[in-house]
């Protein structure tokens, strides 16, 4: 055995569908085990709030070790994980294959499971996480649902606290007048014939939050391929489940999993690729589902045809990308998101960015402290914005005429720790950046 590990990281098939997954026993030992791990080591200090409640919580305990420390007080710990993988792909030693097998993501995945099987979830909750239901509803009744989700409301936004629990400050998610299926569904765009990417055809998963919040990322999308030789058509069956994922409901993200796969095989067949829009989402049909249902074919076949947006955009400039890109004279500090990092890719939005002339890029590589509906909640909160107090203070810094993350609600989330004297340019994603630098504007 070699101290800490030498080769690169590899997953476990997720076990969802065996009875020891959700055995309170064999969870409790193999928590204790990786906790007294994580303690010795504490590499990950600096990463989600999981781990200084973890080093504290033992820390003040009776020894100043684990075995004086209640199981019941664990799940401070738990909760505080958003499942961002950062800590499993870019700072732990011991992920398999070394013989100390640490996976903190999952482990906290097979808690989060129990408490779901356990209906220790709560109602208001499980109402957020109904992604495509929310959906639905906020695109049709679209004014009234975004004055409700408004900070300053008096009156809806306060109902709102109270019913599912979400902090009055958290800036919310607000919903498009048409989804992005409705706004594509009669255009004419033309595909560029002498483009070098003539002849690639890709599907554009839209996510939910592509489809009912910010459909100007799959229109941005759209045009830049088509520009570039790409013909590309909209499905979207269903929400990736990653909301379901963060919460514990496996067995719903699983089922997601082999529908949206079914769904999406016949175009793979005739030679599609798969674009994911948000990268949470790219991170699910990559690498998630695969370890929920390892035995399907057409999971497997879906990952390896899934790009990130950014990911298949620098493919396509690898053989070259359309005349049109103008110069851009500003400066945008970009964030890169934590799902988009763990799809081990490198900095694909970047290097996208960096193909426009006299664009100046930074980057900023740490957490933004959101988690998706972990973040907005009442208790989660003033935790999920001090996490990105750091990256705002980054931001400040290097004074950029733009920000955008690869991560809408990073981005909303890092405006938000910016505060209101911050006057650089909010763009939800980069996308529209090079879409801006082609001259088309959404």
């Amino acid at each position: 055995m070699r101290e800490g590990s030498l080769d690169a990281p590899t997953r476990h098939p997720i076990a969802w569908e065996s009875d020891d997954f959700y055995n309170k026993d064999a969870l409790d030992a193999e928590t204790r085990r990786v906790f007294d791990i994580c303690h010795g080591c504490r590499r990950c200090f600096n990463l989600c709030d999981s781990f200084p409640r973890l080093f504290d919580l033992i820390d003040e305990s009776k020894s100043g070790e684990l075995d004086s420390v209640d199981s019941a007080d664990f799940k401070p710990v738990v909760d505080a994980c958003t499942l961002c993988d950062m800590c499993f792909m870019a700072k732990c030693p011991y992920v398999p294959p070394h013989e100390f097998n640490l996976d903190f993501p999952h482990l906290m995945l097979r808690h989060r499971a129990v408490q779901w099987r356990d209906n220790e979830v709560g109602f208001a909750e499980k109402q957020l996480i109904k992604t495509d239901r929310n959906g639905k509803l906020g695109t049709a009744l679209a004014p009234l649902a975004n004055m409700a989700t408004q900070r300053d409301g008096k009156v809806l936004r306060p109902m709102l606290n109270r019913v599912l629990g979400v902090h009055q400050d958290a800036e919310l998610p607000r919903f498009a007048n048409k989804t992005l299926a409705a706004q594509i569904q009669n255009d004419d765009i033309q595909v560029n014939t002498d483009a070098a990417g003539f002849g690639r055809k890709a599907v554009l998963y839209a996510t939910c939050y592509g489809n009912y919040n910010v459909p100007e990322i799959g229109l941005a999308t759209r045009q830049i391929l088509a520009h570039n030789g790409v013909e590309t058509e909209l499905v979207y069956p269903e929400c990736c489940g990653m909301p379901q994922f963060e919460k514990g409901d496996v067995e719903a993200v699983a089922n997601k999993a082999a529908n949206v796969a079914a769904c999406l095989q016949p175009y793979i067949d005739k030679g599609y690729d798969v674009i994911a829009l948000v990268p949470s989402c790219a991170l699910m049909l990559k690498f998630e589902w695969p370890l929920l249902l390892p035995n399907d074919i057409t999971v497997a076949s879906l990952s390896k045809a899934t790009y990130d947006v950014a990911e298949y955009i620098v493919e396509l400039a690898a053989k070259g990308l359309s005349d049109g890109l103008q110069a851009m004279e500003k400066s945008v500090t970009l964030h890169i998101a934590c799902h988009a990092r763990a799809q081990n890719m490198g900095h694909k939005s970047a290097e996208m960015l960096r193909l426009v002339p006299e664009l100046k890029v930074s980057v900023i590589e740490r957490c933004s402290g959101h988690g998706g509906s972990w973040g907005v909640m009442q208790d989660n909160f003033p935790v999920a914005l001090k996490q990105a107090q750091p990256v705002a203070r980054q931001a400040v810094k290097q004074a950029p005429d733009a920000i955008s993350s690869e991560c809408p609600l990073a981005g909303a989330h890092i405006a938000q720790a910016l505060g209101e004297d911050n006057t650089a340019e909010q763009l939800s994603h980069p996308v529209l950046l090079m879409a801006r630098a082609y001259g088309y504007r959404f």
